[in-house]
């Protein structure tokens, strides 16, 4: 849970290359940048050199116009692609509720520049029962699902590892592994569970909350989808009958009344929370597979708080970890906004940034970002990363552990900037006084 208007500024800062003036020189390259383009003359051991031209005289300073979001995502106007003096009004017809939730892509800040892959999606877009489809996304993918007080999604398991976070009411989980050991567990509001590839486990709402529960799943497959999920009953239903009765060494009218398709979502009994797993010669699992992220403390940060969730702490899951905002060296990330507003610009290299508002996000490894609330009320999200170990590089640290000179020759700040850098990683920071 975050206080409102926090910025988390952990952006990949792009560089400039400035040409020094030099004297006598004895052989000379060409230098270009994005907008300027100076022939260097590179002088001998024995030529003396003169100050270099600071950034400024090489490249235009960056535009102080104000580059808030030009209406919030709660309003009831009518948006226009306008900001200050650049756009125009949108003559052919427009969907309107779109335009008020995505500011900066109808009018975008004066920072964008060129096109990312879209990096956002809302889940109104996906089709019942279909994952997340973000192109952009090719490590993970999301379904968002909801039970009915009883409704048990039926026993299956995934080629790929199923990560959830609770949104709603409690689920009871039941799984089984290799060896034999069972786990059952009630997973509330706020809590995680996570299943590796392979292990067949359910899911079944309690009735704790009259409308059930409901959860987001991720998986550690961009390409995953629900129709390629192994369940219990669609291969029941393809296994011959007498197959079944040597199998189980039951008479086959045993299985009269076995589906013949599968199931998928259907309703039960609601279980109690208490849930008693059978008992079981091999025991139970060594490691639990969920874990109570709504009981865990939050380290407070000047602009908020945050909560980490890696194989310190949740053992098993050791390919879908969470944190928050940062810009990160090797793996994707995915975001889940659970309430508040926020914006996030994605910077893709070669002056390549878009900025996109709300709901659910990727971020391509390497890529810089930050995530700004751009509300009244408090954000909370959730950040997860396709990896074992939650990483990052943070801007401001990263400047501050570069010699002073260094940062002062790339971006013109003077003497108070660099006293003011903290050297150490602020995740969450609050409004600037």
């Amino acid at each position: 849970m975050f206080n409102a208007r926090f910025l988390s500024f952990l952006v990949f800062a792009s560089m400039t290359m400035a040409a020094p003036a030099v004297s006598n020189s004895s052989s000379s390259a060409l230098v270009e940048s994005s907008s300027v383009a100076h022939t260097v003359s590179v002088p001998s051991s024995s030529s003396s050199v003169s100050s270099a031209p600071s950034e400024a005289q090489t490249v235009t300073p960056a535009s102080d116009a104000s580059n808030y979001p030009v209406w919030s995502q709660d309003t009831d106007d009518t948006p226009e692609a306008i900001n200050g003096a650049l756009g125009n009004v949108v003559a052919a017809p427009d969907d309107i509720q779109l335009d008020q939730q995505n500011p900066d892509l109808l009018a975008p800040p004066t920072t964008d520049n060129g096109l990312t892959q879209n990096a956002k999606w809302p889940f109104a877009l996906s089709h019942n029962r279909t994952p997340n489809r973000l192109p952009i996304a090719t490590k993970m993918a999301s379904v968002q699902m909801s039970l009915e007080p009883g409704a048990i999604r039926e026993l299956h398991w995934h080629t790929s590892a199923e990560w959830s976070y609770v949104l709603k009411g409690t689920t009871v989980v039941t799984a089984v592994d290799a060896d034999g050991c069972v786990y059952v567990d009630a997973a509330e509001e706020g809590d995680l569970w996570y299943f590796p590839p392979g292990l067949p486990h359910s899911l079944q709402a309690t009735d704790d909350d009259p409308d059930g529960s409901e959860f987001l799943l991720v998986f550690d497959d961009g390409t995953f989808s629900e129709d390629s999920t192994f369940q219990l009953t669609d291969w029941t239903a393809h296994i011959p009958k007498e197959v079944l009765a040597k199998n189980f060494q039951m008479n086959m009218s045993a299985f009269d009344h076995i589906p013949s398709e599968e199931l998928y979502i259907f309703p039960s009994t609601p279980p109690p929370n208490n849930e008693q797993a059978p008992s079981d010669p091999a025991g139970t699992v060594p490691n639990p597979f969920t874990y109570k992220l709504s009981k865990a403390s939050a380290t407070p940060l000047s602009g908020g708080t945050i909560k980490v969730f890696d194989p310190s702490v949740f053992k098993v899951a050791n390919t879908i970890v969470g944190a928050l905002v940062t810009w990160h060296p090797t793996q994707p990330e995915w975001d889940y906004f659970i309430t508040g507003q926020a914006r996030m610009t994605l910077f893709a290299s070669g002056a390549v940034a878009n900025t996109f508002d709300y709901r659910v996000r990727y971020v391509p490894p390497v890529y810089g970002h930050y995530i700004e609330n751009t509300g009244n009320t408090t954000l909370k999200y959730l950040e997860l990363f396709n990896s074992d170990k939650v990483q990052d590089i943070s801007l401001q640290q990263w400047l501050a552990l570069t010699p002073p000179q260094l940062v002062k020759a790339h971006l013109g700040v003077d003497d108070a900037m660099i006293a003011h850098l903290n050297k150490t990683k602020q995740t969450v920071v609050g409004p600037a006084h």
